[in-house]
Order: structure tokens, then C-alpha cells, then sequence
């Protein structure tokens, strides 16, 4: 990550800030999200009925794929934060679209565009982020969601 002067982040609007390293989503990873989240839908967990559906495997929960961009977002090089950081805090989402499944043992990344830059209070900067998750080998995205965090410096 490049850290960079508060009042230069608006700088970065309209950029990609680059991609994040690819990770692979196996059936343990599943399996544990659905334990954590009680969805255990045959579609996520159960291999033998998914091989029946469209996918013909099983698939990761959307939302697993989302509660993985905060991880994905530290290995994206290009991506910046406020000199003076003491804290960042999740938002929230203007916007999220499923664009495709993810099957399992397939590999996700991240890639990251700023979109806004706006310092709300002094010393409070939010930033909007339009993430795209791309499936390795796949055309559409696993997801698009426009992700807001709150910079404190």
C-alpha cells in the first residue's frame, strides 16, 4: 500500500489502484462460512446434490466472496492510504451485484478503482471504492460492489 498526504487522495479519483493477489476458494473455506453463518444450503455444502444443478459443483455464498475484499484490499499494491492513518473503518456498500458463482476451488481477486475521495470532518475522509471480484478463467466477475471506508488520520 502507498500511504500518501490526506488532501492528495482525491488525487487517485477515476484510477485503478491495481489487483490483488489470487486466492482460492476450496470446500473447507465454504464449509467453515456456512458453520459461521448457518446456511448450509445443499448448493454450498453438499458436493453430491450441487453435481445436479446448473453449476455442477458446489459454489461459494455471495457473501463470503464480500467478506473476503477486506483481506484482498491488503494485497493490492497500488492501493493507498492517508499518511497519519490511526484507523479505517468499514462504511458500508452503495451498491452490490452477484455477477456470477464462484465455484469451489476456483481463485478470486480484487481489483480496485477510487471512485471518490471526500473529507467529511477534519481528519475524516471517505472514500468510495468500486471493487470488481474476477474468477480466474471465467468472463464475468464473481461481484461488483461499490465498498466505502472511512479513513481516520
Amino acid at each position: 500500500m502507498k500511504v500518501v498526504e490526506p488532501a492528495e487522495l482525491a488525487n487517485f479519483v477515476g484510477q485503478e489502484l491495481g489487483a490483488s493477489e489470487w486466492f482460492q476458494i476450496d470446500q473447507d473455506r465454504i464449509n467453515a462460512f456456512a458453520d459461521a453463518t448457518l446456511d448450509h444450503q445443499f448448493i454450498h455444502v453438499n458436493p453430491e446434490q450441487a453435481r445436479a444443478t446448473p453449476f455442477g459443483t458446489t459454489i461459494a455464498h455471495g457473501y463470503l466472496t464480500v467478506s473476503l475484499l477486506p483481506y484482498l484490499q491488503t494485497t493490492i499494491d497500488g492501493l493507498m492510504v492517508p499518511k497519519g492513518l490511526k484507523m479505517g473503518m468499514n462504511y458500508g456498500f452503495d451498491k452490490l451485484r452477484f455477477m456470477a458463482p464462484v465455484k469451489v476451488d476456483k481463485r478470486i481477486r480484487a481489483r480496485a478503482t477510487l471512485l471518490e475521495a471526500t473529507e467529511r470532518k477534519p481528519g475524516q475522509w471517505l472514500l468510495k471504492f468500486e471493487y470488481t471480484v474476477d474468477i480466474e478463467g471465467e468472463d464475468k466477475p464473481a461481484l461488483v460492489a461499490e465498498w466505502l471506508v472511512m479513513y481516520f488520520v
